[in-house]
């Protein structure tokens, strides 16, 4: 396994143990986080901040599907739930993710999150 993809799996296994200061180890200190629909930050300091999603209540069940890399991007189809609001509410997710990476570390994380619903495509 390459390089940068040992970061991105070490980076979704500090997410699955909210593990902040393995996250952030896995980071560039100028990471940009773009969650399409949702928000756009730049900076290790406001990532700390929106690490643990609105409403999360545990660290989310993370399984990835496939990676791929070329070059400096590594890209990740994961699927995942958390709960959210309560332990009796959990959210079911599907999610895209590009990583692009510099040295090793995440520069940036570009992410597109599906919430499901009825069965694993809606």
């Amino acid at each position: 396994m390459s390089r940068n993809k040992q970061t991105v799996e070490r980076y979704l296994d500090g997410f699955r143990k909210n593990d902040h200061a393995q996250i952030l180890s896995c980071l560039t200190d100028d990471i940009e986080w773009t969650v399409y629909g949702a928000f756009n930050l730049t900076g290790k300091e406001a990532y700390d901040e929106a690490i643990e999603g609105p409403g999360f209540v545990s660290p989310p069940k993370l399984e990835v599907v496939r990676m791929i890399e070329e070059g400096d991007v590594v890209m990740a189809e994961i699927t995942g739930s958390v709960a959210v609001g309560d332990e009796d509410t959990v959210m079911r997710m599907t999610m895209g993710e590009v990583f692009r990476m510099r040295d090793g570390l995440i520069c940036e994380r570009r992410a597109w999150v599906v919430p499901l619903k009825e069965n694993d495509y809606r």
